[in-house]
């Protein structure tokens, strides 16, 4: 999910380099709810992903 997000990043930046506002603009709105959901992932997984051992 960060590697998705880092590559709509890197591909607003290059459009933004040659102008093309729009697409980089819809670029980033992308690589921001791509980082989020990935942020609510990465803390739900330390949250419920230590398991105590069962007994």
């Amino acid at each position: 999910m960060l590697s998705w997000s880092l590559t709509f990043l890197l591909i607003a930046l290059i459009a933004a380099a040659f102008g093309f506002g729009g697409i980089a603009g819809t670029a980033v709105g992308i690589a921001k709810v791509l980082f989020f959901v990935f942020l609510v992932l990465f803390v739900l997984s330390l949250i419920f992903g230590r398991r105590g051992p069962s007994v």
